[in-house]
């Protein structure tokens, strides 16, 4: 089973509440590393303490989820990880640091939540790092150092 095949294999756990794990995720990203709050416009003024069951947050995290799922179910492809980049370089200025930041996140969240099991987690450590060499070879290609 490849990587991508045995993080699918638990998905549907994370798509029947993705608003929860996603506002989850973003929640832990703002607190445990609280620059990135600041990469959100819309979430600057939100004190850290009333983040969690913040409904923006969790709808914002959803969308972080679905894009994600839509990447695994493509197995890595450029062509849903290059317009992604795209945005995300001339759009939202987000460096790159930033997706090993959240992939970490995501693994605790979802790990914490017996989501996923410590081979799954490790599996999508090894697909997030694809994913995000090919991010960065799009920064490259646009010139975006972030």
């Amino acid at each position: 089973m490849s990587d991508c095949e045995l993080i699918l294999a638990s998905w549907g756990k994370v798509e029947s509440n993705l608003a929860g794990y996603g506002g989850e995720v973003l929640t832990r990203l703002f607190t445990e590393h609280p620059d990135t709050q600041k990469l959100f416009p819309k979430f600057i003024e939100i004190p850290c303490g009333e983040m969690a069951g913040n409904a923006a947050i969790a709808d914002h995290g959803k969308t972080v989820l679905m894009k994600l799922g839509e990447i695994l179910k493509a197995k890595g492809s450029s062509d849903v990880i290059k317009p992604l980049a795209t945005t995300h370089a001339n759009k939202h200025k987000i460096a790159l640091n930033n997706f090993k930041l959240i992939t970490e996140v995501i693994i605790k969240v979802l790990g914490e939540k017996d989501v996923w099991d410590a081979a799954t987690q490790d599996a999508f450590r090894k697909v997030m790092g694809g994913v995000v060499n090919e991010i960065d070879c799009v920064y490259k290609e646009l010139g975006f150092t972030g």
